[in-house]
């Protein structure tokens, strides 16, 4: 099925099941601390709970087609035949695997820029991608460079300066985000400048065994870079754990489904419901940093590219 077609994204965030509609996710913060004993202090403080909603959208697909008139474009097909027979023929078979392949790209492609609209047609419609919900916690003033998990880069980032800037924006990490073994989401464009501008300074030294390099210099090995195709167009990198990418789906109940039905003579119609969403568990900067593109290379236009104040890179 198209989640499961994930395998882009999949190395790299959580994936929750069994939800429909919403659940509250969020992160738990409280300060304990060893002291001098004295009999009649105590130190403990309420804890503090910042609660999210991870959100899944219903979607459906209905899509009807015509085994004949795809058999007879296949050498070595042989018709389809009518009613439930049509199920069982080898054409058809394929074209299912390509409706779940094609699904499941759409799915991937709009993962960060994909906008809520009830009333859309498309992917793109169903839910908020991470890039979306980005630049409405930027407009809320909930992912702010005085809260410490945003950053605005100034320049434009290319082979010259890949590498400083990249780096530039880990050390302005929470100390906190730095202890974790984290991802840094980019482009293409941005992970091919940061090869070539590592490679034209560090091409000499014994340590370098080949172009790629996915490890972020000065990370102590914590900081992997991982390009997606789904991050074409974006306006942001952003720096955070496995942990706090969460996929939504439900895949346990039976409001979701998939058949395969014949409402008339000669044709099929895959028909089949899911429910999907994403969302960060936390925006606490121990948990995320989000570093809003300059105009150039590796930006583009992606759900918006946010507003703010101060400068890296």
């Amino acid at each position: 099925m198209p989640v499961t077609g994930l395998e882009e994204i999949l190395p790299y965030v959580s994936v929750r099941y069994g939800i429909r509609y919403k659940e509250t996710v969020g992160s738990l913060s409280l300060d304990a601390q060893f002291r001098p004993y004295k009999h009649d202090i105590k130190s403990g403080k309420d804890a503090a709970l910042a609660f999210r909603e991870l959100e899944t959208f219903m979607g459906a697909v209905d899509y009807e087609f015509e085994p004949n008139s795809v058999a007879t474009m296949v050498i070595g097909q042989k018709a389809a035949t009518k009613g439930e027979a049509m199920k069982n023929a080898e054409i058809v078979k394929a074209v299912l695997v390509e409706i779940c392949k094609k699904l499941s790209e759409n799915l991937n492609a709009v993962l960060w820029s994909a906008v809520r609209k009830a009333n859309g047609t498309t992917t793109a419609d169903l839910f908020n991608g991470w890039d979306t919900i980005t630049a409405k916690e930027i407009t809320a003033g909930n992912i702010a460079e005085g809260k410490g998990n945003y950053v605005v880069l100034e320049n434009a980032i290319d082979e010259t300066n890949a590498v400083d800037v990249l780096k530039g924006i880990y050390r302005k990490a929470n100390r906190e985000l730095r202890r974790q073994k984290t991802i840094m989401f980019v482009t293409q464009d941005i992970l091919d400048a940061y090869e070539d501008a590592y490679f034209a300074t560090h091409a000499a030294t014994p340590w370098v065994r080949g172009f790629e390099q996915h490890i972020l210099e000065g990370s102590n090995g914590r900081c992997e870079l991982v390009a997606l195709s789904s991050k074409e167009g974006t306006s942001y990198i952003h720096l955070t754990t496995k942990e706090n990418m969460l996929i939504g789906v439900d895949l346990m109940s039976d409001t979701e489904s998939v058949t395969i039905e014949h409402f008339s003579a000669f044709t099929l119609e895959y028909v089949a419901t899911m429910f999907f969403g994403v969302e960060f568990e936390s925006i606490d900067p121990r948990r995320l940093l989000v570093a809003a593109l300059a105009e150039g290379r590796g930006s583009g236009s992606g759900s918006g590219s946010g507003s703010g104040s101060g400068s890296q890179g």
